[in-house]
Order: structure tokens, then C-alpha cells, then sequence
């Protein structure tokens, strides 16, 4: 894995304890929203945010817990090969760091990566076509998706080079055969891309059920849709620049009253 490991930045500070702790508890909220909005796979798939400093540790969950026992203190903290640098009650699950820790080392925007296997994104994943341009909410990832071919359970380092690759710079990827995933500035982006991600393929898998001919958009359109989405277009005559970050503190107010003990 070295030729992923990127060159310590001595310039970024360590986390603070208050910084740790923000991390950890915002990253457990996402957990239990996951498996709240029924996401999971058992104890399968991982949600992994990068803490601030040169020694590239990063929080992921003790392999073996279900999302809605993971709590901020629980979460194992782990160097970029996923062994834990400090210690555990818990286990952790190498092998399942595998895509991450790819590309944690070379995007330095994806603070958090989201892997899911609904599915719904299964369905998609096994669609030649792959995601289509079927609705306002699936154009949010219009030519920013990435797809990367099976290559088996994601257990052989060599595959990360063409995982990083076939991610790019894109905020998602579809796992072809395999599942979805997502990445953030924070753990509230990455959850988000992945909530819509996977409401799109929901979507695009009961309008293609459903056998009738299907309507999409001219490319022009889609792209414009993607930009609004993104807060990257500025010639619309109103801008709605609140959306996201209103949703995520509606998020954080569900949690609260489902499942308060994440910050625990």
C-alpha cells in the first residue's frame, strides 16, 4: 500500500480532544442514520472519516457491531493500513478498510468514505446501463459518478490503483455488482451524496420495473441540474444555498429522538 500512502503534511495540526470528539460524534450520528433509513449490511460495510494531522489516522467502526451500536466512543481509531493506534476492546476488520484507505490516500477531500450495499444500489450496480438520468434526484450525479468494474471481495491490495482511478475526482462511485459509494468533506456530505445516491437508484429501479418507455431529459438540462444541485451554477434567477446544511440539522434532530445515546 505504500505507493498510496500520500507524504505526511507537517503542517496540519493534530486533532484537539474537542476536535476528536466532534468527529467521532458526527460520524456515529451517520452511522445510526444509516441504519435508521435501513442502509446496512449487517456489520459488512464501513463508514470512515480522516482525523486533522501529519500521522493519517482516521475512525471507523469495531468490526462486529451492528450501526445502531455504534456510539462516538466506540469507534476504533486506525492508522491508513487499518491496524488501531490506540487501544480497543474491539476489533477491526482490515480487509474491509481496503477501499477506503485507497482512497483516503490519494483524494485529501475525502475526509469521510461511505460504502453501502442496499439494494437498490445493488439492483443498479448490476444494471449495464448503470445510473440513468431519470429525475431530478439522479441527475445530482450526472457525469459526476465513477464506476468500477468487480474484481471480487475487495481483499487484494492491487486493486485499489484502479479503484482510485475509476473514482477520480467524482463524489461517487457505483461498485459494479457489488454496491455504492460516496465521499465528503464530512462525514453530513458523504451521508447525504449517499442518501440521495441510493434514493435514485430506488427510483430508477421502479420506473424500470414498471415497463412503460422512459422519459429523460435533454444533456443540457442534466447538467444544468447537476450544477444547481452542487451550488456550482449562478445564472438561475434565485440560489438556494441553505438546503443541505438545514437538511443536516433536521438529520441531527432525528437522531436526537431516535437514537440519543450515539453521542455516548
Amino acid at each position: 500500500m505504500t505507493e498510496l500512502s500520500p507524504r505526511p503534511d507537517h503542517t496540519v495540526p493534530t486533532a484537539t480532544v474537542g476536535e476528536e470528539l466532534g468527529l467521532r460524534r458526527e460520524l456515529a450520528a451517520v452511522y445510526r442514520l444509516v441504519a435508521h433509513f435501513r442502509m446496512t449490511d449487517l456489520i459488512f460495510t464501513h463508514i470512515s472519516v480522516r482525523l486533522p494531522g501529519p500521522e493519517q489516522h482516521f475512525l471507523i467502526n469495531p468490526y462486529g457491531l451492528l450501526f445502531e451500536e455504534i456510539t462516538a466512543s466506540n469507534l476504533v481509531k486506525i492508522d491508513l493500513a487499518g491496524h488501531p493506534v490506540e487501544e480497543s476492546p474491539h476489533p477491526v476488520n482490515p480487509a474491509g478498510f481496503v477501499i477506503h484507505s485507497a482512497i483516503h490516500a490519494a483524494r485529501s477531500d475525502a475526509h469521510c468514505v461511505l460504502h453501502t450495499h442496499t439494494r437498490a444500489g445493488c439492483a443498479v450496480a448490476a444494471q449495464e446501463h448503470g445510473l440513468l438520468p431519470l429525475n431530478q434526484i439522479s441527475m445530482e450525479f450526472y457525469d459526476r459518478l465513477g464506476y468500477h468494474d468487480y474484481e471480487g471481495v475487495a481483499l487484494n491490495l492491487a486493486e485499489q490503483q484502479r479503484l482510485v482511478a475509476d473514482l477520480g475526482g467524482h463524489p461517487a462511485m457505483i461498485l459494479r455488482n457489488h454496491g455504492l459509494l460516496t465521499v465528503g468533506e464530512t462525514p453530513a456530505q458523504a451521508f447525504l451524496r449517499m442518501y440521495y445516491l441510493d434514493k435514485a437508484c430506488e427510483i430508477q429501479i421502479a420506473a424500470t420495473a414498471a415497463g412503460a418507455g422512459l422519459v429523460m431529459p435533454a444533456p443540457d438540462i442534466r447538467e444544468l441540474t447537476a450544477r444547481q444541485l452542487a451550488g456550482e451554477d449562478h445564472s438561475s434567477d434565485l440560489q438556494d444555498d441553505l438546503g443541505y446544511e438545514l437538511a443536516w440539522s433536521a438529520l441531527l434532530r432525528l437522531v436526537e429522538r431516535v437514537a440519543p445515546d450515539y453521542k455516548d
